[in-house]
């Protein structure tokens, strides 16, 4: 086991007692979750890249915007832990033919694609297959549902409700805000497929 997949266990084993959270794990190892990339090309494209960043948005949290007096240790490690689950069976490792700029010869390179055999958006999708083994709070399900801020295609089109859920919830806003700096301050540079 690597020491990625035991950090993410103990977290979640110590952190996470909720009814149907030892079937959710069991679950995980039945997919690629904790081998899968976290993007095709961007932050962590890379073997154990969706494992990272999970732990990444997790201390992240815990280190910037955890208030032991108002937020709830669990509920953060659901959220940030889980919060990209929808990416567990999603990327297919492939090859293209790319030109190598000293030999001139043509050599195949590895790249990621998407393959979405269960297309039901990105943040609702996470929800939707978290809460076949644990029921969440509300307060969880929107930090879920709206992790993806203004990336959102629901936000990007016009709509009021992220708003609506960042008003109502604080822990969606402190999912998002450490998402973002797991992805685009810790992460950087952590892309296999862009050297």
């Amino acid at each position: 086991m690597s020491d990625l997949k035991q950090e993410f266990i103990d977290i979640y084993t110590k952190n996470v007692e909720r009814d149907g959270a030892k079937e959710l794990l069991k679950w995980l190892e039945t997919t690629d979750f904790f081998t899968a990339p976290a993007s095709t090309k961007f932050h962590c494209a890379c073997p154990e890249g969706l494992l990272k960043h999970s732990l990444n948005v997790y201390k992240v949290l815990m280190e910037k915007h955890f208030n032991s007096e108002t937020d709830d240790l669990e509920s953060v490690t659901i959220c940030s832990l889980l919060h990209d689950l929808c990416k567990a069976q999603f990327y297919k490792t492939s090859t293209r033919n790319v030109k190598n700029e000293i030999t001139g010869a043509w050599e195949k390179v590895p790249y990621y694609s998407v393959e979405d055999a269960f297309p039901y958006g990105h943040g609702e999708k996470s929800v939707f297959l978290i809460e076949r083994f644990i029921r969440l709070k509300t307060s969880e399900a929107m930090a879920i549902r709206w992790h993806m801020g203004g990336f959102d295609d629901t936000a990007r089109s016009g709509g009021f409700a992220i708003s609506l859920a960042f008003d109502k919830f604080p822990l969606a806003v402190k999912l998002h805000m450490a998402d973002l700096e797991a992805t685009y301050l810790r992460e950087k540079g952590t892309s296999e497929m862009r050297k």
